[in-house]
């Protein structure tokens, strides 16, 4: 019995054999739990407006949309989870496919992506729910309900996008070939990337995975002090401070995410990028020509949909 219960490993998880691009299995990862700006809001900063009737969220799922990813996974806690599923929906449509003009019935040739939302556990919570986490934990969510259902669409690669930066997405369109690939890629600015604490894009698959999650494990405290003497049960004795407990939960994303590969030909660099990390940032955004050139995607790419439910019987009475 303890045999058959007992969890798979990351390499277990990750037995799904690269086959071609036709089945590459791109999994967007949009990080919102784990991070407060300084707003002051009593809702996420992600539903601040950039442009009319569009929000950081929504910009970072047509984000994901034009880097051609299969799958969006937003990391959000409970409390806010219902506000977010209520503003985006269930589902958007990939923005190449919309815009295909050689096809002669374009409704033929829609692509649906899927967008699920993934809370952070419990245990987590306080304790280690960084940003980075938030990433890391979306990722193994991903893995281990694709996993549940079949090892064909378990995802190869993980593509990772901040609500927290604006950039000209539409620049990710050409390089779609080199972002649904095995090797990694990421969004620069001046040389910089999110190894820099920047809220750049950037892609991962299982060994940066378990490389990021060993980090965490391993350089964040927990509610002990490591150094201090063990009982006979082999647990620390002295606790820490209170302010030094579960340390992980402060860390940024260049304490996380280092010793990146970052080269000319895995890289970026749109035609304006910015970030939104403080409310002067966003109020410097605001006051840019580019700001002015934002607008909300077409309905037919991003509206408010949802799925038909599955194994439900029609009522004869209505």
């Amino acid at each position: 019995m303890q045999d058959e219960t007992k969890r798979k490993t990351a390499d277990e998880l990750n037995d799904k054999p690269f086959l071609d691009l036709q089945n590459f299995h791109l999994a967007g990862i949009i990080p919102v739990a784990g991070h407060k700006l300084d707003f002051g809001m009593e809702w996420d900063e992600c539903l601040s407006p950039i442009s009319p009737n569009y929000t950081l969220i929504e910009n970072a799922i047509y984000e994901c949309a034009w880097a051609g990813c299969d799958t969006i996974w937003v990391v959000v806690n409970d409390d806010m989870a219902p506000l977010l599923r209520h503003r985006i929906g269930e589902r958007i449509q990939d923005p190449i496919y919309v815009t295909n003009k050689f096809a002669t019935a374009q409704k033929n040739y829609q692509k649906h992506i899927p967008i699920f939302y993934v809370p952070i556990h419990p245990k987590d919570r306080d304790k280690r729910d960084c940003l980075a986490w938030s990433v890391l934990h979306g990722a193994v969510s991903c893995l281990k309900i694709s996993d549940f259902l079949s090892k064909w669409i378990k995802p190869d690669k993980y593509y990772v996008s901040f609500p927290f930066s604006v950039f000209n997405s539409f620049d990710l369109r050409q390089h779609r070939r080199k972002i649904r690939s095995k090797n990694n890629f990421y969004v620069t600015k001046n040389g910089l990337s999110v190894e820099d604490n920047l809220y750049a894009s950037f892609t991962f698959g299982k060994e940066e995975f378990v490389k990021y999650r060993r980090i965490i494990r391993q350089k964040g405290t927990g509610m002990y002090d490591p150094e201090s003497p063990k009982d006979e049960r082999g647990i620390h004795t002295e606790r820490l401070p209170i302010e030094e407990r579960y340390s992980a939960r402060h860390f940024d994303l260049q304490d996380v995410f280092i010793d990146l590969d970052v080269s000319e030909d895995n890289s970026v660099e749109p035609s304006w990028y910015y970030d939104i990390g403080s409310w002067e940032e966003y109020c410097a955004f605001l006051s840019t020509e580019e700001s002015k050139k934002i607008k909300r995607p077409n309905p037919i790419v991003m509206g408010y949909r949802e799925f038909n439910k599955i194994g439900l019987d029609n009522d004869p009475k209505t």
